[in-house]
């Protein structure tokens, strides 16, 4: 398996190019393309191909994307396959502009990960937002264009399309960040409530962490002697997380050191977060999302969240039912098992993305984009409104109750009621019943059956439901726990358990519709992690990220609860000490209760909805 990972970036970089010969001819036939390099006020030069109409009869407005991961392929007689955020833009008629940001492949400069905004910086201090300002601002001067830009991006080219909202050039009039990364630490890729991702940082950081020897077109390469197909017991003969630099990494990843230097939320990753600079920003802004994301599903959310707090702001937002981007290719009816039963990827495309652009970069007044519009799972429909989470919507609590039930009744017991199991580390919950090397997207929407049947994951479940029971918004976990231990994890996962059916693809499903993880020191602060006291009940809080979906009549709500995730999530030692340099014996065995008496109503808080 030397090259695994390596194999794994050119099948990705396959698929998303994948494309129809007639669209490739398409774009050598109707556009003409050149290189060049664009100066930031530092002095930097970034490296930026442009691709421009062939009929210069009328002009046209420009779309922008900047990106780390390369605008291949170069040279000016080489062409991409496909341009813009769908072919769709292609033939309609746009000035297509790409760029490696600072630091990456063929731009001069230093690259920084997620490079902190800086609001009142000299005049020759550059950003990412000021490099956005600086771009569009060479474009407008040397490129014959309509002088409206728009700007896209998915993933960490969303980072940069969310950078040029701030301080937005004048002529920059639409944008949208599409699965943004937004933040490390919280909920995003790296971490999620203070708990370490492993196996997609460790895959990821492996060649996206490395600092380039000079400026190139060629990829870093990533670590892919993993010489096993089964991810799971790699992981765990890795042992702790500071093996992983010694064994693996030697120190090359940059992004690793600083991560592992960084254990708590600090200055470094608040000022990695760019939400808190969206209180008002001059573009207008569609923010798309995935309930499938495997990486960014929470960037989306809270970028939306940011800009819509003011009610200043001219933001739509989409959320589908798409895994990590992609929503940007194929017709996304099915996903694994689950048939949405339309295509909604190019309904998206063509009515939702290619109408809002055109709205705003062509005075296109036919065009219509609704304030929100999202897709709800299980009822597999579009529900269009005005804000999210829908003003209509109710929280109420699904209690844990006696006998591993659910109720939206709260107990009356006022004994001390609680399950209990046993957590060991060195024998982690599995967060997929698949033997994989890569983190993949399926477990997002994964047959959790497989973990009810350990005995170290506690199942909750409810009566067959009587009527449809629709959740429209924010999950969270409100659990009261004890352990035996000073630190745990619980990672509570919210199920759609089908009933029995015949010749049915999902009949007895234990179908994950959201699933998230805790690390318990974390639970009154993420700066200043606290032990838990042996055997004392605490309350652990957290938000479990939002969801739109239809628990069918017939079907039971299911929650299940455990200590580990792995190797999706490091191994918690359950012992307070700084994960990132603990040592193999302090991985302990411990007892983990979860209460639910009248004192500690343990529940998961759902937004109800009509």
């Amino acid at each position: 398996m030397k090259y695994s990972l390596l194999l794994l970036l050119i099948a990705c970089f396959q698929v998303l190019f994948a494309q129809n010969p007639e669209d490739a001819a398409y774009i050598k036939a109707h556009y003409d393309k050149r290189e060049v390099y664009i100066p930031m006020r530092d002095g930097v030069q970034l490296y930026t191909a442009i691709y421009e109409p062939k009929d210069q009869s009328k002009t046209y407005p420009i779309m922008m994307i900047r990106t780390p991961y390369s605008i291949a392929p170069y040279g000016q007689d080489k062409f991409r396959p496909t341009l813009g955020p769908s072919m769709d833009f292609a033939k309609d008629g746009f000035i297509f502009v790409y760029q490696d940001v600072r630091g990456k492949y063929m731009s001069e400069g230093t690259f920084i990960a997620n490079r902190p905004y800086q609001k009142s910086k000299p005049k020759r201090v550059s950003d990412e937002s000021s490099d956005a300002y600086d771009s569009v601002d060479w474009l407008i001067k040397n490129v014959k264009s309509n002088k409206k830009v728009g700007i896209w991006g998915v993933s960490s080219p969303g980072f940069y399309a969310s950078m040029a909202l701030i301080d937005a050039h004048p002529n920059v009039l639409a944008v949208s960040p599409q699965a943004p990364v937004t933040d490390w630490f919280l909920g995003d890729d790296r971490h999620h409530n203070g708990a370490f991702m492993l196996m997609g940082t460790f895959s990821f950081l492996s060649s996206f962490g490395k600092m380039r020897d000079s400026i190139g077109t060629t990829h870093p390469g990533g670590f892919g002697q993993y010489n096993t197909t089964d991810g799971y017991q790699f992981y765990l003969k890795s042992g702790p997380l500071k093996n992983f630099n010694e064994y693996y990494l030697q120190g090359k990843s940059v992004l690793w050191n600083e991560m592992m230097e960084n254990p708590d939320y600090n200055t470094y990753w608040e000022e990695r977060s760019y939400t808190k600079y969206l209180e008002e920003v001059k573009p207008n802004v569609l923010v798309v999302g995935g309930w499938y994301d495997q990486e960014d599903l929470y960037g989306p959310l809270k970028t939306y969240e940011a800009l819509a707090k003011s009610g200043k702001n001219k933001v739509s937002f989409v959320m589908g039912p798409w895994y990590h981007g992609s929503w940007t290719r194929a017709d996304g009816r099915k996903l694994g098992n689950l048939d949405f039963g339309s295509e909604v990827n190019p309904y998206y495309r063509y009515s939702i993305e290619l109408a809002f652009f055109k709205k705003h970069l062509k005075n296109d007044v036919r065009q219509k984009v609704e304030p929100v519009s999202i897709f709800v799972t299980g009822a597999n429909e579009w529900n269009n409104g005005v804000t999210w989470p829908i003003k209509e919507v109710q929280y109420r609590s699904l209690y844990f109750r006696e006998g591993n039930a659910l109720s939206f009744e709260p107990t009356v017991n006022k004994a001390d009621t609680f399950v209990e199991y046993t957590s060991d580390p060195n024998k982690p919950v599995p967060y997929t019943a698949e033997k994989t090397l890569m983190r993949g997207f399926q477990y997002m929407f994964e047959d959790q059956s497989f973990a009810s049947k350990r005995p170290d994951v506690v199942v909750f479940e409810s009566e067959v439901l009587e009527e449809d029971v629709k959740i429209m918004g924010n999950i969270q976990a409100n659990l009261f726990v004890s352990s035996t231990g000073t630190d745990a994890d619980f990672i509570v996962k919210l199920i759609d358990v089908h009933p029995y059916q015949k010749d049915q693809v999902l009949s007895d499903c234990q179908c994950l519709v959201r699933g998230e993880v805790m690390r318990a020191k974390y639970r009154k602060s993420f700066s200043k992690p606290e032990a838990l006291i042996p055997n004392e009940v605490s309350h652990v809080k957290f938000d479990m990220q939002d969801a739109a979906h239809v628990f069918k009549k017939g079907h039971k709500i299911m929650i299940q609860i455990q200590s580990s995730w792995f190797p999706l999530v490091d191994r918690n030692p359950q012992k307070f000490v700084n994960i990132y340099k603990a040592n193999a014996e302090d991985f302990e065995t411990h007892n983990q209760r979860i209460y639910f008496s009248k004192e500690f109503p343990s529940s998961v808080i759902l937004p109800i909805s009509k």
